[in-house]
């Protein structure tokens, strides 16, 4: 959530080709209001609560879904299906593009959302019954999935909405059509043509069955030790008895039988040691199947390490979850923002696109701190290309043609994120070029002439004889100067 689409930062921007977000041209000032509005609608909705809870469905149980509606409150709308309620189909790319869901609603909140023409005789009968009745259970079926052009919804809708109850499917309680696919359901990985993903939660299921198993075998093993099952003599039956600290059980005949008093069944002394590590040792790997040990490479290092080493754990973390987060953006982040722009372009909420980039398609680049993180992956090796370049050049000067400095250091600036203003643009770097260049020409062209005079005063102070010095020798002329 924090890596990936923090509320309190921006985490995307919307791009056009040929168009520069740092200037002032009008595609760019139309892109940075676009953008505004769309984080507005964002925080005023309840996206941020239902993504928070579509990241931990992701990684429990590795498919995740949210269901984007129209608000007329808030805008948009999120719900998320509970897991175990809801079935995904893949279409013939293997995308998900439809949802099957069977969930519970009481009578009242039946009432309150449909029609009471298209329900069942049973739940109008209640309805008009009130009171407790209201309270009963109604099963309703949903589905959304590609349009067919049936239940009368009209073709420019590529997707349709039905809901019914379970076991009446004379009416349908509500039928309508999406222009764009309203379910968002990322997977942590995919399998084949499953429409379910793998992940974690899969992978961890065992341990955490024998982490429960150990843990309750451990809670009796501690409750037999302190207070065991115990073996009372006959006499006792239906006698009082205390086992309280302090307490006194008065027991008949004691002098007689000498023993009729209670002891344990049998002594327990379980080894607890043994059970606590192998416990521990059970939730370390339920840790690292979830990667918690990548999210706290620093704060779980015991010492303090270099920095070289820290950049390459994180470089490790990057590897290891880049594929689950290039699959987020394209699951889930992607089909998002694009419901959410084509809810708000319908609501007339987005300002009016100049004429020079009408019709043309608009990117999403995503500037979370893991997005950053994965392309600051990609200069770890353009580093270690520029250190073996440099070392080169000592014994062989030319190698540093090949390497091109001012691209390499502008896509770095791209891959770590930095502000783009803070480099010069191509234009301005020529023109500090040629300034300093025409200024060292102008210094050595200085200094030369600085060369010239000092020589020819030199050659006018050395008197050669007859009266000539070297400078009027070397003229052909007389006399003592020029």
């Amino acid at each position: 959530m924090a890596g990936m689409s923090n509320p309190s930062r921006p985490w995307f921007k919307l791009e056009i080709e040929g168009v520069d977000r740092d200037d002032t041209n009008e595609g760019a000032i139309w892109l940075d209001e676009v953008e505004k509005r769309m984080m507005r609608v964002l925080q005023e909705s309840n996206f941020y609560n239902a993504i928070a809870v579509l990241y931990r469905d992701l990684t429990v149980f590795n498919t995740a879904t949210m269901l984007i509606y129209e608000d007329f409150e808030d805008v948009i709308r999120c719900y998320n299906p509970c897991a175990g309620e809801y079935y995904l189909a893949n279409s013939d790319r293997m995308i998900v593009d439809s949802f099957y869901r069977e969930f519970i609603n009481s009578v009242a909140q039946v009432g309150e959302r449909w029609d009471t023409e298209n329900m069942s005789t049973g739940t109008q009968e209640a309805l008009r019954a009130g009171g407790a009745a209201l309270t009963r259970e109604v099963a309703i079926c949903h589905a959304i999935e590609p349009n067919a052009g049936i239940f009368g919804i009209p073709d420019k809708f590529k997707w349709r909405e039905i809901y019914w109850e379970r076991g009446f499917s004379d009416k349908a309680l509500e039928v309508r059509g999406f222009y764009e696919f309203p379910c968002i359901a990322p997977r942590w990985d995919v399998v084949g043509n499953d429409a379910y993903g793998r992940g974690p939660g899969m992978d961890a299921l065992p341990d955490i069955k024998q982490l429960q198993q150990e843990t309750k075998r451990k809670a009796q093993a501690i409750d037999k030790m302190v207070n065991p099952p115990m073996i009372a003599d006959v006499q006792m039956k239906n006698q009082p008895a205390s086992l309280i600290p302090g307490g006194i059980t008065f027991v008949a005949g004691l002098t007689q039988t000498g023993n009729p008093g209670m002891r344990p069944i049998y002594q327990v002394t379980p080894q607890i040691e043994h059970m606590m590590k192998d416990i521990q040792e059970i939730q370390a790997r339920i840790g690292r199947i979830f990667f918690n040990d990548l999210f706290l490479i620093i704060s779980e290092l015991n010492t303090v390490r270099s920095a070289t080493e820290i950049d390459a754990r994180r470089e490790e973390k990057i590897v290891m979850l880049g594929p689950v987060i290039e699959r987020f953006e394209n699951e889930a982040l992607d089909p998002a923002l694009r419901r959410v722009f084509a809810i708000m372009g319908r609501a007339n909420l987005l300002p009016q696109a100049p004429p020079s980039i009408q019709g043309r398609d608009i990117n999403v680049r995503y500037v979370s701190m893991l997005a950053q993180a994965q392309k600051a992956v990609q200069t770890a090796p353009m580093e270690r290309i520029l250190a073996v370049a440099g070392n080169m050049s000592a014994v062989y000067p030319d190698i540093k043609d090949v390497v091109n400095p001012d691209r390499t250091i502008r896509i770095m600036q791209g891959n770590l994120g930095a502000p783009p203003l803070m480099m010069n643009s191509p234009e301005e770097v020529a023109q500090i070029r040629e300034a300093r260049n025409a200024a060292m020409q102008a210094q050595a062209q200085a200094a030369q002439l600085g060369a010239l005079a000092q020589g020819a005063q030199t050659l006018s102070e050395t008197d050669v004889g007859g009266g000539k010095n070297a400078l009027s020798a070397l003229l052909g002329t007389s006399g003592g100067g020029v």
